[in-house]
């Protein structure tokens, strides 16, 4: 946040006039009297009082916000696994800590056309999203790990703690319905046998707090190839960049049929979009050093959050909240885990074991995703390879470009005023004798914009560069083409993608991306 300076001259309220001589306004005494002493004691004891009284007041209003926010929230047992084992008490300050998110599609408190009504799900309802998130106990790193709702896993038997029933362990069953079987624990129960990790805590949101914490936060922005209007999930964007909040906010999490391949791995990719989007607004704003605007998110989440008992004190979530302040961008990973179509049922999905191994070895030992590997896994894995969402796909051969007959601009959006005239040689040297450079303010994302009539070229000058085809633009102003030169190609001739570790899919808080139609 900006402050603004004060006015020239302008005396502040901790400051005593000056003393002007002959100024009968200031104290005197006679000889041998120490009357401005005596005066300033007086003052200091008027001082001290005052500030122990602000003081006073300020821990009272703090333990009133904290025992405000600890009434709002709702517990649940952490694990309700067979063997009931919970994980080691932590430091939420120093130690790793992971927590499972769980969006559940439960309506409670909702109606409506897309979102349906109380009657229409019961109980803990099922969970729409499952996000593993980890902070690694040197607090550089956070991953955010999304597992399909489709995902097909073992199931423990769990007691439900309403009803004292125990549900029967299955071989395979669909990991989102684990929630309806116990509530939170029992997913919590299910992803450590998946994972061979103890889950330090939980929490699980319904609607209502997508909806509400979107609202509070003033929108988040989104970005979509092509316009979107989802007669499933009430989803309606134009093309491009817009910002979301309230039911625009929740129908872009859950819809499906509009994203990727119109599964679920689609929507998961929209789902870390979002929050990468999130993250990024709140670092820009420092929400998380301003305390009366974290309260604020503080209050909105837990009037719609079911948590375990070790998180139910705020005290807990502001401690996270500390430790993640300051971690770079460019280190919040989220990703997916890898998995597999299930043979009996494309539909349904498996886990990739050989895939998975890697990540879930780097979950437990603390290891963040974006760091290469230092030595390598003692279990098979797949071939290294960089798979973010924003990398354009590989093409088959190459457009038949002229590059000489091409103007193409070459925009600095670099801190670098040297940068625009190295790109340009890369540019003659491929044949684009063309380019010449122009200054421009700084940008994070390269970007390439074409008028029409240079599509081929446009494709061709992207791939070369590696700019991912939701950063290629129709912008009849081009004049040709027009490579937008950002920090991510700051150095070398190809963009910049933070490498997210063996064989995973998803991307980093730092990357916009842009989610493309599934063409349903």
């Amino acid at each position: 946040m900006t402050r603004r300076p004060s006015s020239d001259g302008a005396q502040s309220a901790g400051d005593a006039p000056a003393a002007v001589p002959g100024d009968a306004s200031v104290d005197t005494a006679p000889a041998g009297r120490h009357l401005g002493r005596g005066r300033r004691h007086r003052g200091l004891a008027v001082g001290a009082i005052v500030m122990a009284s602000v003081l006073l007041a300020s821990v009272v209003f703090v333990a009133v916000q904290v025992f405000r926010l600890q009434s709002n929230v709702a517990t649940s047992p952490l694990n309700l696994g067979q063997n009931g084992e919970s994980a080691l008490p932590v430091d939420s300050s120093t130690d790793p800590v992971q927590i499972l998110i769980l969006g559940t599609d439960t309506r409670t408190g909702n109606s409506g056309k897309f979102f349906g009504s109380e009657d229409d799900s019961a109980g803990e309802g099922n969970s729409d999203v499952m996000m593993l998130l980890t902070l690694s106990a040197d607090r550089e790193d956070v991953a955010v790990v999304s597992f399909p709702r489709d995902l097909l896993v073992p199931l423990p038997s769990c007691v439900n703690p309403e009803t004292g029933e125990a549900s029967p362990a299955m071989d395979l069953g669909q990991l989102n319905g684990a929630l309806g079987e116990g509530g939170p624990g029992c997913t919590v129960a299910a992803i450590n046998n998946l994972t061979g990790l103890s889950i330090d805590h939980f929490m699980m949101a319904d609607f209502d707090a997508v909806k509400e914490l979107s609202s509070t936060l003033g929108g988040v922005e989104v970005c979509v190839e092509e316009p979107v209007d989802d007669e499933y999930s009430g989803l309606t964007l134009p093309a491009g960049t817009s910002e979301v909040e309230g039911d625009q906010a929740l129908a872009f999490l859950r819809t499906r049929h509009s994203f990727g391949d119109g599964g679920d791995t689609g929507r998961i990719a929209a789902q870390q979009s979002f929050m990468a989007s999130m993250a990024r607004k709140v670092r820009a704003e420092g929400t998380l050093t301003n305390l009366p605007r974290l309260y604020a998110i503080a209050d909105t989440v837990t009037r719609n959050l079911t948590v375990d008992e070790g998180l139910s004190r705020p005290v807990e979530l502001l401690k996270i909240a500390d430790r993640m302040k300051d971690v770079d961008l460019g280190n919040i990973a989220f990703v997916t885990v890898p998995t597999e179509q299930w043979v009996e049922d494309p539909n349904r999905l498996v886990l990739d074991e050989e895939a998975a191994a890697p990540l879930f070895d780097a979950l437990r030992e603390d290891r963040g995703l974006t760091e290469d590997e230092a030595e390598p896994s003692a279990t098979p894995t797949a071939p290294a390879t960089q798979a973010p969402t924003t990398q354009a796909p590989a093409t088959p051969e190459a457009p038949v470009v002229d590059p000489g007959s091409v103007p193409v601009l070459v925009v600095n959006a670099t801190s670098d005023p040297e940068r625009a005239a190295e790109v340009q040689k890369i540019l003659v040297a491929a044949g684009y004798t063309q380019a010449a450079p122009y200054p421009s303010v700084p940008a994070e994302l390269s970007q390439v914009y074409f008028s029409s009539g240079y599509e081929a070229a446009a494709a061709d000058l992207a791939a070369r560069f590696g700019v991912p085809q939701s950063q290629v633009t129709l912008d009849e102003s081009a004049a040709g083409l027009q490579l937008l030169v950002g920090a991510d190609l700051a150095t070398g001739s190809r963009v910049v993608v933070p490498p997210l570790g063996s064989a995973l899919e998803g991307q980093t808080a730092d990357e916009v991306t842009c989610q493309s139609s599934s063409g349903l």
